[in-house]
């Protein structure tokens, strides 16, 4: 049985429906089971047209990559594990963000093969995979106003001057598996590689299911016309977003070893 997830936490907000939709809200559910067949009636496949079928991790042929089985079987070798569970629940819900993700690092391994180090395309896609969030802005001055406090770190006037632009103008969708993973038991320091994404008015007046459905087919497109680089990539400490934790005053937002000034170096922890 996998530890429980409490479902009401807003981080999960991006996954959740695809949970219910699978039958896999409750600890006990089948996830290679429910989400295969979840997976065959929304029709997934993979960037080389074959069908993505969840398998046990004991599919994946010995010194083969993870990646590169993904893209030459269409099967994603799962353990029985909240990391995996999780990163099905992705597959479910961004399958064609995704779909780019596995094409660009079965490419690269193709290309290179399996080095001890990720090149930077790779790296940057296993950073996007693990511990991503997508923050959307209304395409305009006050949505690139707060993308800009957030890249230079000026976290006072993106999470509280601002406060009142997320959700009319602006959504944090957490993408990275490993990302859920950690907030199951969270804590302050926990931090997203983030990309910004800026979307038209008319986005915001979409339901929920088709601002996802739109998100994802216009984070798809990115990354298949202009790749991914570490540069992308904005940090966002999670339970800073409003609304996200119960006790966000003046000293959460003045805890310097979270909300850190801006430096060069990356201030990002490893996911």
């Amino acid at each position: 049985m996998l530890p429980p997830v409490d479902w009401s936490c807003p981080w999960y907000d991006a996954v959740r429906p695809a949970a219910q939709s699978a039958g896999a809200t409750h600890a006990d559910a089948d996830v290679i089971g429910t989400f295969s067949a979840r997976a065959a009636v929304l029709g997934l496949v993979n960037h080389a047209g074959l069908p993505i079928r969840f398998v046990p991790q004991a599919a994946l042929p010995e010194g083969a990559a993870y990646e590169e089985h993904i893209g030459a079987t269409g099967c994603v070798p799962t353990r029985d594990n909240l990391h995996d569970f999780f990163n099905g629940l992705v597959w479910l819900s961004f399958p064609l963000v995704k779909r780019e993700l596995n094409a660009l690092q079965a490419a690269q391994i193709a290309r290179d093969g399996i080095r001890a180090e990720r090149g930077p395309a790779r790296d940057a896609a296993t950073l996007f995979d693990e511990n991503a969030a997508l923050l959307v802005v209304r395409d305009n001055a006050e949505g690139a106003a707060l993308a800009d406090a957030l890249r230079n770190h000026r976290w006072r006037e993106a999470f509280v001057e601002r406060a009142a632009m997320f959700g009319a103008q602006a959504q944090v969708w957490l993408f990275g598996h490993a990302l859920m993973e950690k907030l199951i038991a969270p804590y302050k320091a926990i931090t997203a590689h983030t990309l910004v994404v800026a979307a038209p008015a008319a986005y915001f007046a979409l339901p929920r299911g088709e601002q996802q459905a739109w998100i994802d087919a216009h984070v798809a497109e990115r990354l298949r016309g202009a790749g991914l680089r570490k540069a992308d990539f904005t940090p966002l400490p999670v339970l800073g977003i409003p609304g996200w934790w119960a006790a966000q005053d003046d000293a959460f937002y003045d805890d310097t070893t979270v909300f850190r000034p801006r430096r060069n170096a990356s201030t990002l922890e490893k996911p």
